[in-house]
C-alpha cells in the first residue's frame, strides 16, 4: 500500500459539514481530488481552511497532465514532499507535524517510517546496481540521496 494511501484529511468531518457534502477520509482518494480539483463549495470554508485546501491544491495537483488528477503526479509530489522534509532531517513526527500544519493533512507516524525505511532499503538495492553497473555518477548520487534520508 502506498503511503499516499495512508494520508488522510484532519478534522474531515468539519471540512464535510462546512462543503455540505461528504468526502472520503482519504486525502488522495477519487472523490476528495475531484472536490479539490474542480474547486466546488470551497467558498463555504472559514478562510484558514480555505487557505490549506488552496495550498494544497495549488502544490500537488498543479500539472499539465490530461487526466489530471489521476494521472500520478499528486501522489508523485507528495511523495517528494515527504523526501524533502527527512532530507531536512525532520524524523516522522515531525514530518506529521509540518504536513498538518502545511495542509490539514495527516498520517501516522508509523507509516511514515516504514515509507521512509522503503525509500532506504529501495535506494541501497539502486545504489547496489549501479556500483555492479559501474555506473559511478549514478552511484554517487544515489548514495547522496540515501544519506540525506538516514542521518
Amino acid at each position: 500500500m502506498a503511503i499516499t494511501d495512508k494520508i488522510y484529511v484532519k478534522n474531515h468531518r468539519q471540512l464535510s459539514s462546512q462543503l455540505e457534502t461528504n468526502i472520503p477520509k482519504g486525502a488522495f482518494k477519487g472523490a476528495t481530488l475531484d472536490m479539490l480539483f474542480q474547486g466546488e463549495g470551497l467558498e463555504k470554508l472559514d478562510a484558514a481552511t480555505r487557505e490549506r485546501v488552496l495550498d494544497f491544491t495549488q502544490d500537488f495537483l498543479d500539472c499539465g497532465c490530461d487526466n489530471n488528477p489521476y494521472c500520478g503526479c499528486p501522489e508523485r509530489k507528495f511523495i517528494q514532499y515527504l523526501l524533502e522534509l527527512r532530507a531536512q532531517g525532520l524524523g516522522p513526527d515531525a514530518i506529521v507535524d509540518v504536513m498538518t500544519d502545511d495542509y490539514m493533512v495527516y498520517a501516522y507516524p508509523g507509516d511514515v517510517l516504514s515509507f521512509l525505511d522503503d525509500a532506504v532499503r529501495t535506494l541501497e538495492a539502486a545504489e547496489a546496481l549501479a556500483r555492479v553497473e559501474g555506473a559511478d555518477e549514478q552511484y554517487d548520487e544515489i548514495r547522496r540521496e540515501k544519506q540525506a534520508l538516514t542521518r
